[in-house]
């Protein structure tokens, strides 16, 4: 009886458990490469924070790679989000979730010149009373703005195939229009065929194929 009370006691618990471990899964899933002109981009980091890593200060850093490989820092998260002096000042908005495990950010307003490498660096520093090592995590997103707006290639090969079922369907109701058209037409011929035939009769045979003979 023990047994079975501690049992059902533990159930609840194990489920309770088991959703809040759901609850705190992190996937790290990669950005969008691809902007139109004049939208809104966010680009994606996310860096999961590992069991060990929970008692830590994290610092964020987002830097613009140039065609020289000259680095630009465009943003930083240093205890709280902070934008940096530069071409992308008041263009970049903070949308990183609280535990840090998302620290994505998003441009404003693109540009064909935001196109380009961009590099999110996530330095954390454990919490340790006589040293404070760090573990640091480096995402890269390569950003292409289009000036027109893109077409999904599924989209496209679904449009076709769409105008393709309507010529079909407008040529087989076609088809069915001319058949039955052409069905109507000989089947008016035929009942005037048979209409003359009978006009053509002379009079004395019609009354002969009128009456029919009556065997003794």
């Amino acid at each position: 009886m023990r047994f079975r009370t501690t049992f059902l006691y533990s159930v609840p618990l194990f489920f309770m458990l088991l959703v809040r471990c759901c609850w705190l899964v992190c996937v790290e899933v990669p950005s969008d490469t691809e902007a139109l002109h004049g939208t809104n981009m966010k680009l994606t980091c996310i860096s999961c924070v590992k069991r060990e890593e929970v008692n830590t200060d994290t610092m964020v850093e987002w830097t613009y790679i140039m065609n020289d490989g000259k680095e630009v820092a465009i943003y930083e998260y240093n205890g709280e989000p902070r934008e940096l002096k530069g071409p992308y000042q008041g263009r970049i908005l903070w949308n990183g979730s609280k535990d840090l495990q998302d620290v994505s950010i998003t441009i404003v307003n693109v540009t064909l010149n935001d196109s380009g490498l961009y590099r999110c660096t996530v330095k954390r520093y454990f919490n340790y009373e006589i040293h404070r090592p760090s573990v640091t995590d480096v995402k890269e997103v390569q950003l292409t703005v289009h000036e027109d707006a893109l077409e999904d290639f599924t989209a496209y090969i679904s449009e076709i195939m769409m105008y393709l079922l309507l010529v079909f369907l407008t040529l087989w109701l076609v088809i069915e229009m001319i058949y039955c058209y052409r069905k109507i037409l000989k089947s008016e011929e035929a009942a005037q065929e048979n209409s003359t035939d009978y006009l053509a009769i002379p009079s004395g045979n019609k009354e002969n194929h009128s009456t029919v003979p009556v065997e003794e």
